[in-house]
């Protein structure tokens, strides 16, 4: 297994133009068609195996960023209503454990996850230049975030959760 950063150990620091929120919508709208893109060969057993217990296979990491989703979606109405502070997101990650990702078909995992990334970016590039510099208190972080901000925070959570997924491909004894 390669030497990662935990996820919960990153720090930040947003300073690019808000501007480049074109540039950031367009890899938000990526996770999908990558997630597809590295699952399309692997047969039922590998999409559902787990390293060791406690830890999430890939159904179930692509199953945790469709569980996002609705927190993405939410904070992304307190953005456009000014809440000085964003929802904080569960860190024990309740939805994840308690679903049945490792049940699902592949297929369907992954079409939710489009229908609902779609959904998100629709709402996005519908919003005005202008709503990409809103600023809410990030809970956890403690950092002033943009919206633009927190598109990339997503982005990256998203990449955490790809390059997990790519590690499990390599590691996976069965076929």
């Amino acid at each position: 297994m390669r030497q990662r950063i935990p996820w919960t150990d990153r720090t930040w620091t947003f300073d690019f133009p808000a501007e480049l929120w074109p540039e950031v919508v367009e890899r938000f709208a990526s996770a999908p068609a990558r997630a597809a893109d590295k699952t399309r060969a692997l047969s039922d057993a590998a999409l559902s195996w787990r390293r060791a217990e406690g830890t999430w296979s890939i159904k179930e990491n692509i199953g945790h960023l469709l569980d996002l989703e609705v927190l993405l979606d939410k904070r992304l109405d307190e953005f456009l209503a000014g809440k000085d502070t964003l929802t904080a997101a569960d860190m024990e990650n309740a939805a994840t454990n308690q679903a049945t990702h490792n049940e699902r078909d592949i297929r369907d995992l992954l079409a939710s996850l489009r229908s609902e990334r779609g959904r998100l970016i629709v709402r996005l590039e519908c919003l005005q230049p202008k709503d990409f510099a809103r600023t809410a208190m990030h809970p956890r972080l403690q950092i002033p975030m943009r919206l633009v901000d927190a598109v990339v925070f997503a982005c990256d959570h998203d990449d955490y959760h790809l390059a997990t997924i790519a590690d499990l491909i390599r590691e996976c004894p069965v076929s």
